[in-house]
């Protein structure tokens, strides 16, 4: 009955903290308009086995979280809540999951702990809130990683293996060939680490394996019995694809990620430097799934750094381990086994009054854009800039909050260690809603406001919209685009220059637009907020 309690209380606060004003603001290209789109398209074309975007096949992603979506627009419409979803339930299910994992491993106040610091830390939170594929893909890589722990350490053996193998095939249908890359890594690096398969049997692992590929079989092999290799063999490409080169927009250097996990995923990211080289008192299972977190941990950072292609969500499968270790020593900090240390309290200031700032400095911004703008050499951006965006100086008020919140946390843990904490993990909590509900707004109509109201001006009307110059998917979300009859209408030459049997509009960024206005036969229908809009008529 407590247990019931206990996980009833975790599943209520998930849904208040992840559900509520989900459709608020419009999906932003590309990650989350790219699957909602796969999702209407599979509705629309009733074509639920084959992943689609434009209505034409695309390899970039398995379907499991696109059909979560598709399950979720049937039941609430094709709109931003249904799309961002599936993804709060992975949030209340993450909360339940780690729960479970901390008291069967540590006990129940470690676990306990571990929900407070994923919920109060800023990328993790707010991911819940997004509809992109990586939560369910993190959820159930760690799922899996957990299994195999207690294939060596609980009574039912077999269970476990085949548990961690269906998760890990699920991973794969959620994300690709990147879970079995981590897995076998990972994996790789315990045999090192633990100098042999100590506590594993092959036949246990074998089972992992088969379990994992007839799960990736409910779909791969589907999809090749259908319609043969070729999706296969470009969905492998594109994979490989992703590995080796820079993806347009999307470079950085190595460090790229352990700057988003120092800063993104505060405070937990701090109790990291915590950790001594001083043998843990734990017992021998719990030591074991600790290194298996800090295992999972390096080998995703390590693996993504080196990654040409740089996105903030690459490395979010680290916010299971870096949270698990946070909550650890947050744990031992509590029970006083240790004390906190002082570079931790420093960095918790340091980083607090940098967040802190960047809250602060939103609304200042937006009031006093136009002195900023002589300074910005990105004409787009000053243009994005341009935006009708209504703020206040009293806006500043939530920045100033924060910071106070962070200082009084730490003036409570000189007294009580647990108690700063508690006010640290509300505060956190505070801000980030405060952040999604009234800043996420602001920043998306400078981003790509102009842009989603120019597509939804035109939906349901019987035109081609085309994006001139950069890449994007919103086009296709927010005109409800329909299967087009023409074969040529894909190709962007023949919207321009070939004999179209209807209007074509175009959108491009006003630093590409030069070259679009000497075209004769484009209408300049005028520009806002960095975007150029062009119409094409009919030749008669």
């Amino acid at each position: 009955m407590q247990n019931l309690i206990r996980y009833s209380i975790i599943v209520l606060l998930g849904a208040l903290l992840f559900i509520p004003f989900l459709g608020h603001v419009h999906l932003f290209d590309w990650d989350e308009i790219n699957f909602a789109e796969c999702a209407r398209e599979m509705i629309s074309g009733k074509d639920y086995l084959r992943v689609q975007i434009d209505f034409q096949p695309f390899w970039e992603k398995p379907p499991l979280f696109i059909w979560m979506q598709v399950l979720s627009m049937k039941l609430f419409g094709i709109n931003e809540f249904a799309a961002r979803f599936p993804n709060a339930l992975t949030g209340i299910l993450t909360l339940c999951s780690i729960y479970y994992a901390g008291r069967r491993v540590i006990n129940e106040k470690m676990a306990t702990w571990w929900v407070l610091i994923y919920a109060a830390t800023w990328l993790p939170h707010f991911y819940f809130k997004s509809g992109i594929i990586d939560p369910m893909f993190n959820l159930l890589i760690f799922l899996s990683f957990f299994q195999v722990h207690l294939v060596r350490y609980a009574e039912k053996k077999i269970l476990h293996a085949g548990l961690a193998g269906l998760f890990l095939g699920l991973a794969v249908l959620t994300k690709g060939p990147v879970a079995i890359l981590v897995a076998l890594l990972a994996f790789l690096v315990y045999l090192i680490v633990n100098k042999g398969l100590w506590g594993y049997k092959i036949k246990h692992l074998l089972l992992v394996g088969l379990a994992a590929f007839l799960t990736t079989c409910l779909w791969f092999g589907l999809e090749v019995l259908n319609h043969g290799w070729w999706f296969v063999h470009e969905f492998i490409t594109y994979q490989i694809r992703l590995f080796t080169t820079e993806d347009a927009d999307h470079g950085g250097p190595f460090i790229y990620h352990f700057i988003i996990l120092l800063i993104g995923c505060f405070p937990a990211s701090i109790f990291l430097f915590q950790y001594n080289r001083k043998r843990s008192t734990d017992n021998e299972p719990a030591r074991a799934f600790t290194r298996w977190m800090w295992i999972l941990f390096w080998v995703v950072l390590i693996l993504f750094s080196i990654v040409k292609t740089k996105i903030v969500h690459y490395s979010s499968l680290c916010y299971f381990p870096l949270t698990y270790l946070a909550a650890l020593q947050i744990y031992r900090i509590s029970e006083k086994e240790v004390k906190i240390k002082t570079r931790v309290v420093v960095l918790l200031m340091v980083i607090g009054t940098l967040l802190s700032i960047v809250v602060t400095a939103f609304p200042l911004i937006g009031l006093y854009k136009n002195e900023l703008i002589p300074y910005i050499n990105d004409p787009f951006a000053v243009g994005n800039l341009q935006a009708n965006v209504s703020w206040n100086l009293s806006e500043c008020i939530w920045g100033v909050v924060y910071f106070l919140g962070i200082a009084a946390a730490l003036i409570f843990m000189r007294k009580s260690f647990m108690r700063g904490m508690l006010v640290l993990c509300v505060v956190q909590v505070f801000i980030i809603q405060i952040a999604v509900l009234h800043f996420t707004p602001k920043i998306e109509a400078y981003s790509q406001g102009a842009a989603i109201e120019y597509f939804k001006g035109l939906e349901g009307q019987d035109v081609y919209v085309h994006v001139l110059g950069y890449k994007s998917y919103a086009q296709l979300f927010y005109t409800k685009k329909a299967k087009p009859q023409h074969p040529e209408s894909y190709k962007e030459d023949w919207l321009l220059y070939g004999k179209i049997d209807k209007p074509v509009y175009f959108i491009c960024k006003v630093t590409n637009a030069p070259a679009y206005r000497t075209l004769p036969d484009l209408l300049d229908l005028g520009t806002k907020n960095g975007f150029v809009f062009f119409k094409r008529n009919p030749l008669k």
